[in-house]
């Protein structure tokens, strides 16, 4: 019962943390003049993907590398399937054309990339993603970040006002910030070790616990934004958010954790990834041919039961 206990503390301590230091950031950021857009596709994106990184930080240092993976494609899936199947259920969610044209389509290419490097046994007959894939990744990323704020300066409009904070003095946006280093530091702590003492008690895989309980916790932010930003209908944020985040833990977050300590990749665990392709996919071909690049109601429904599917099977397989 503990390290339930510890579970929820530590998932509390992420999302608190996280949330601190978005707005900490993007006040900080604000006060050095980068313009609104930028930031919510830079600091935002990465502010909402922040406890998946600490999470697979640890979790590279204490070599559960089965965390490390299910903790991101977990993230991933429940991040297309519950976050923006429950959004769209909230409001009609429609985005640009250049969202659809190109940063959708990226999030699928670096889906794509992960495939391939975790299933590269053909070229150096192991299946882990090592220190050059992690660096190989940390490149697509720079390049992904690049493209982000090109694009983001494009738009006048920038972050609904909604998301961004309210004006602080200098000391508490520093305060902000160090107490949400502070809280993703304990968070991912306690995170890790209550996750494989539950993960060994219930005799259930590390990925299982990481891709299920441990995913939802870490997408809390991602779930808090898009739902604030669906109710105030800022629907571009919406999908900027989920599909930015999604690249984010691929290319960044798996980049960092495999340049720390190699992590080895069950081919069982293949059907996840094409699962996570094939939403990606799908999430495309909704937005491009929906009615003015938007989710349906039908979408969303799908999506949910797609994600009630997705829990079962990994139940079943254990």
């Amino acid at each position: 019962m503990f390290e339930y206990i510890l579970l929820l503390a530590g998932i509390f301590l992420l999302v608190r943390g996280a949330d601190y230091l978005i707005d900490g950031s993007t006040y900080l950021g604000k006060r050095l003049g980068v313009k609104p857009l930028v930031l919510g596709l830079t600091v935002l994106a990465f502010g909402t993907s922040l406890p998946e990184l600490a999470i697979n930080i640890f979790s590279a240092i204490e070599g559960t590398t089965d965390i490390n993976l299910g903790n991101i494609i977990g993230s991933n899936i429940a991040n297309i399937l519950l976050i923006l199947g429950v959004s769209s259920l909230l409001i009609t969610v429609k985005v640009k054309f250049n969202v659809v044209r190109k940063i959708i389509p990226f999030t699928l290419f670096s889906t794509i990339l992960l495939f391939l490097v975790l299933n590269d046994s053909f070229f150096n007959g192991t299946n882990i993603l090592t220190l050059v894939d992690g660096i190989a990744l940390l490149l697509f990323f720079l390049v992904f970040l690049h493209f982000s704020i090109s694009e983001g300066k494009k738009d006048k409009k920038g972050v609904p006002k909604e998301i961004v904070i309210h004006k602080h003095r200098s000391y508490v946006t520093a305060l902000m910030i160090l107490g949400g280093i502070f809280g993703l530091f304990v968070g991912g702590k306690l995170i890790i070790e209550s996750v494989t003492t539950i993960a060994a008690s219930l005799h259930l895989s590390e990925f299982f616990v990481s891709a299920t309980i441990l995913s939802i916790g870490s997408s809390l932010p991602e779930l808090i934004v898009s739902i604030r930003a669906a109710l105030k209908k800022k629907l571009d944020f919406v999908v900027g958010n989920i599909v930015g985040s999604n690249v984010f833990n691929v290319l960044f977050v798996l980049g960092i954790s495999s340049v720390i300590r190699p992590i080895p990749f069950n081919l069982a665990y293949n059907f996840d990834m094409i699962f996570l392709i094939a939403i990606t996919s799908m999430l495309l071909i909704f937005m491009y041919t929906g009615k003015k690049y938007q989710l349906e109601r039908w979408n969303s429904l799908l999506f949910l039961s797609l994600y009630a599917f997705y829990i079962i099977y990994i139940f079943t397989r254990g």
